[in-house]
């Protein structure tokens, strides 16, 4: 395959994939499981396209010709490329978020119903990778909101282990008040900030 340069934009994760055919590279973007696109620069010697929409792809001769103009794509012809690659592929994680009230370990009434999907989603996915990640808002210390963000993940981890979940699936950690999800000032209370992440590989 001629070597393509690869160049991840924007926030979102990226979902690409790449077939030869003869001589051509063909590459095409696909949406997340939630639907959102990010975008992808595919660039060589001869020059460069961007894709930045569900199934669009491109594609190159050779390493000193252009990628050529994008396109989408139907759903037939990504299945009839790249249809063995995607069934080998891994299942996406899937993410939860759980919220907290303010100082507090005690979930808020919509997360305490969330938590009970965790564990059909491990088990379906045939789970041995669980990562449980603690966070708080900016009000108090720093030291003390690490602390906090630990206690509300051991919260969550606890709850799993009593249905039975293996304790080696788990990594628990806490980031506290830093990588929050609304950036505020210092000492602003902010309810999307104080959360628990559970994310199922």
């Amino acid at each position: 395959m001629n070597k393509i340069g690869l160049m991840l934009l924007g926030l979102a994760v990226l979902f690409c994939l790449t077939a030869c055919s003869r001589d051509r590279a063909v590459v095409v973007l696909l949406p997340q499981p939630d639907g959102s696109t990010g975008k992808l620069v595919v660039s060589n010697l001869g020059g460069s396209q961007m894709l930045q929409e569900p199934n669009q792809a491109t594609a190159i001769q050779s390493a000193k010709s252009a990628p050529k103009e994008p396109e989408i794509l139907d759903e037939q012809k990504i299945q009839d490329i790249f249809g063995n690659t995607i069934k080998a592929l891994p299942p996406a994680p899937i993410h939860f978020i759980l919220y907290f009230k303010t100082g507090t370990t005690e979930l808020s009434g919509d997360s305490r119903k969330l938590l009970g999907k965790i564990l059909p989603a491990i088990v379906d996915h045939g789970s041995t990778d669980v990562s449980v990640v603690g966070h708080t808002d900016r009000v108090g210390p720093r030291k003390y909101n690490f602390h906090l963000g630990m206690e509300r993940a051991i919260l969550v981890q606890k709850f799993l282990l009593a249905l039975g979940i293996d304790p080696r699936f788990f990594e628990v950690t806490s980031h506290g008040e830093d990588n929050p999800l609304i950036p505020t000032e210092d000492e602003v209370r902010e309810p999307k900030n104080r959360r628990v992440e559970v994310v199922v590989r």
